[in-house]
């Protein structure tokens, strides 16, 4: 692996294209991602600068502290406010960046986690700066990378992270059983009070989005999909357009299915509690890789398929191979090749996704059936680490002989025979 002048430098040229691309010096074929900010995100800005929530705005499904970084752009206050999203989306990347080089060059540690990092956002596309998860994302690994031995740091930084997206909760998932999971639980907790209560506190509305998000159907990149991109050529009296903010399926059986998603989640979640429940061995990487294979299903098996979804995958995929001999390694290829094939589905040939045409089910088919690898891959090797063969490697114990009758008689002394009376 290259050295981190060479990391760097790739990152930045990358990064270059990005900024680039999101600055409309060039823009790849399909929807204009961008526009999220310059008209959704500004458009909540003003409500937010206005001293309430977007009561009134069914596409605001996000916790209360999204609302810092929608606020975020008044930072720069000289630029145009997709203009300054995009530098501090850059200004995340490069945070994230540089904890992942720092983290690489320990003992231990090595720099695949921040080529990872390096390859995965441009895989991406523009939708790596023009989404918020970015932020959220930096939040997610500068709370794994410390709290590897800060429990309380990374219990902060989680609560922070899930007033955010919710999902960085997950990050908690493999902490070690005893004072770690006490003490970065309760930081978690007190540090998620803390941020809802100051939300909450400074305009109303800071619960709303849990009644706009809970009203979402089956969008059209989600697993559950699937079926109805192939029974629309069969007749099915349904059809695919934007509904709480997304292209979501609205029709017969589109609750049935987005309920099975749910249970379908719900089972994962149940999964993986009772891996927390018989796993018999807290590793060095067990923290990171647990957190990996939580929001891997998460997303997975999610009604939404979003995809800044994958950023996510790829900074937590980035954290785990930090560590030399990482488990993860074959799931972290299948993310970053997922990744790539998200580029293709959104917004490359998007319409195609929305038509239900060959393309648009072939590239869908490919990415989720990635995704499903992965979660299977990650999730059995957490198993096989930290139940499986921990369990192996226990002694096995000897069962005692039981006692006889001669063995009770006392041995005559060895300097007089025994006289046989």
């Amino acid at each position: 692996m290259k050295g981190p002048r060479a990391a760097i430098a790739v990152w930045l040229l990358t990064r270059a294209v990005l900024l680039l691309s999101v600055f409309s010096v060039f823009r790849l074929p399909g929807p204009d991602v961008t526009t999220d900010i310059s008209v959704i995100y500004r458009g909540w800005y003003e409500v937010l600068s206005a001293g309430s929530y977007p009561l009134a705005d069914v596409t605001w499904q996000y916790p209360p502290a999204a609302a810092y970084a929608v606020l975020s752009p008044g930072l720069l206050p000289f630029l145009d406010y997709a203009h300054a999203f995009f530098l501090l989306a850059f200004a995340s990347d490069a945070v994230a960046f540089g904890l992942l080089v720092r983290a690489g060059g320990r003992p231990g540690k090595c720099l695949s986690g921040a080529w990872v990092w390096i390859v995965g956002l441009p895989l991406l596309g523009p939708t790596a700066y023009a989404r918020y998860d970015v932020m959220v994302t930096a939040v997610a690994v500068a709370a794994l990378l410390a709290g590897v031995r800060h429990p309380r740091t990374l219990g902060a930084l989680a609560g922070l992270g899930a007033l955010l997206k919710v999902w960085p909760v997950l990050l908690l998932a493999g902490t070690r059983r005893g004072r770690a999971t006490r003490r970065s639980w309760t930081a978690a907790a007190v540090s998620g009070a803390v941020v809802l209560g100051a939300c909450a506190a400074a305009m109303p509305g800071a619960l709303a989005f849990l009644t706009f998000q809970r009203d979402r159907g089956t969008e059209v990149e989600s697993l559950g999909a699937l079926f109805f991109h192939v029974v629309r050529h069969l007749g099915w009296e349904g059809e695919a357009r934007l509904n709480y903010g997304s292209v979501e399926f609205l029709g017969p059986y589109v609750p049935v299915v987005s309920a099975l998603a749910l249970a379908l989640t719900a089972g994962a979640f149940g999964w993986l509690l009772v891996w927390r429940l018989r796993a018999r061995e807290f590793g060095t990487t067990t923290l990171v890789d647990a957190a990996f294979v939580a929001v891997l299903l998460f997303v997975t098996t999610s009604r939404v398929i979003s995809p800044q979804y994958l950023l996510w995958l790829v900074g937590l995929a980035a954290v785990c191979l930090v560590f030399r001999g990482s488990p993860m390694r074959p799931a972290a290829r299948l993310v970053l090749v997922a990744t790539g094939v998200t580029l293709l589905e959104f917004p490359i040939w998007f319409s195609h996704v929305v038509d239900s045409d060959p393309l648009g089910l072939l590239l869908l088919t490919v990415r989720n059936g990635l995704l499903v690898a992965a979660s299977v891959s990650a999730g059995r090797v957490l198993w096989r680490r930290t139940v499986t063969e921990p369990r192996l490697r226990e002694p096995v114990p000897v069962p005692a002989q039981p006692v006889r009758r001669a063995d009770l008689t006392p041995a005559a002394p060895a300097d007089e025979p025994a006289t046989g009376r």
